[in-house]
């Protein structure tokens, strides 16, 4: 291939990032990635701060667990609508709406709280918006993956690419508003100024729920018949009448589609490797703003080079991460973006050991967004690949959900680990680097025997939404 046509390549595919379709992407994924602040940035500070332990903050994590378990409730989200709403704006959406509405609420609630004297009902409020945002991330999951048309592969990886953009920007971003509002209420004197943060931050809830009524949504009738088909079929052979059918065709028809498709063998070793890939990753972004503290950094300081200065470098390497998925391949890059987690991880133990510095610092939040961008969208692309239509969302909720259980059921003993080391805080995070090792491991047996889903951006699905 000469160098025109390379070059005409390549500017192809980076066109695609420019279809409509990827701005409602973008959207979706900040919507999903903003409440990761409020109950991981924002209420580990608010603990900090408030004096509890670190191992207290550590296994405070443990609300999000509930995103490693959601795809129990998945196939009913996939198959209940809400009564008015759901004609109104869509199926989707309006469980999107729903959800959000339930987070703007207990924001609401912990503006009135005080970690030290309502600690229960604080970590209660945290685990109801855990719960909401884990149930609006399946709809959220299913919404953006339909606005690709099944065997548009070239679109499928530049909307991952999108939707991990947009989730580090509602994460980042946010994280850099929050502590931002809580720092400028701090030095006016405010001693409330996590209360009135909360307040604040429901502004921007109401403004992604009126951006998202823009978002349209693909029509449902193929999915609906298909899944009573299922329904159908099961009730056949079970000899299950009418409510028993159905329960049992939402809950068995994506589970025996996900092994038909696969196989038992393979689809086993899929759901172990989605299990182990990123389980370094989050031991070490569950304790990172703990560290950063114990470092005697500032929350503006935080704010700047953790959030602001993260969320520039993520998206930029997120778009070359989608696009590199795209020419390269996703399994190698999922190889790739391993090793250079487990090697990121590492700059953090010579931070730790060389003591306070906001160059290395900065160098080392730059190189870990980098490796997180690569390994986040070729995980978003892997598993988007995976799933089928008649299930988007249980399929997608079952898939991400595994890979947030390893992450979470084993970091939430990461405050423990960081104690049981002393506070030896290098060491800590040259164990987090040698987790990845198993996950590669296994992805390299089964690297030949993966079926995923074929075509490119030319095949737009007729079920796809027009522009809106």
């Amino acid at each position: 291939m000469s160098k025109i046509e390379t070059a005409s390549t390549e500017s192809k595919s980076f066109s695609i990032y420019f279809d409509r379709r990827m701005l409602r992407i973008l959207l979706l994924g900040i919507m999903s990635g903003f409440p990761w602040v409020l109950i991981g940035s924002a209420l580990s500070l608010w603990l900090k701060e408030d004096g509890l332990s670190r191992s207290t903050i550590g296994w405070a994590g443990l609300i999000f667990g509930v995103y490693a378990i959601n795809f129990w409730w998945a196939p009913l989200i996939d198959r209940i609508r809400i009564p008015f709403l759901t004609d109104k704006v869509g199926h989707r959406k309006s469980w999107i709406i729903s959800m959000q509405l339930i987070i703007l609420v207990c924001l609401l609630l912990w503006s009135t709280l005080s970690p030290s004297d309502s600690l229960a009902v604080v970590i209660g409020l945290g685990l109801v918006i855990a719960i909401s945002s884990a149930t609006q991330d399946i709809t959220i999951d299913a919404l953006r993956i339909e606005q690709i048309g099944e065997h548009e592969q070239a679109s499928m990886a530049a909307g991952a690419a999108m939707a991990v953009v947009g989730w580090w920007t509602g994460y980042k971003l946010g994280g850099a508003i929050t502590l931002f509002i809580a720092d400028a209420l701090e030095k006016a004197g405010n001693t409330n100024y996590w209360q009135l943060s909360f307040v604040a931050l429901c502004l921007i809830i109401v403004l992604c729920n009126l951006a998202l009524l823009f978002v349209p949504e693909v029509s449902s009738k193929t999915r609906l018949l298909a899944q009573q088909k299922d329904q159908e079929l099961v009730g056949s052979k079970l000899g299950l009448p009418g409510i028993l059918a159905w329960l049992g065709a939402t809950v068995i028809g994506p589970l025996r589609s996900f092994f038909t498709k696969n196989g038992l063998s393979i689809g086993i070793a899929i759901l172990s490797f989605i299990f182990l890939f990123k389980i370094g990753e989050a031991f070490m972004g569950k304790m990172s703003i703990v560290f950063y503290k114990e470092m005697e950094f500032s929350k503006s300081e935080i704010a700047i080079y953790s959030k602001s200065l993260g969320w520039i470098t993520t998206v930029v390497f997120t778009l070359i991460g989608g696009w590199f998925a795209l020419r390269s391949g996703v399994i190698k890059a999922l190889f790739l973006a391993g090793i250079a987690m487990a090697a990121t991880n590492l700059m953090f133990t010579l931070l730790a050991w060389t003591g306070k510095s906001e160059l290395l610092f900065a160098v080392s939040v730059l190189l870990d967004d980098i490796a997180a961008a690569f390994a986040t969208v070729a995980f978003v692309t892997f598993i988007s690949m995976l799933v089928d239509r008649t299930y988007t969302a249980t399929q997608y909720a079952l898939l991400a959900s595994i890979g947030t259980m390893g992450r979470t059921l084993f970091a939430s003993s990461s405050g423990e680990l960081v104690d049981w080391l002393d506070g030896d805080w290098g060491t800590f995070f040259i164990i987090t680097a040698l987790m990845v090792i198993p996950s590669l491991v296994l992805l390299w047996f089964i690297r030949n025997k993966l079926n995923l889903a074929k075509g490119t951006h030319e095949n737009r699905n007729e079920d796809a939404p027009v522009s809106a």
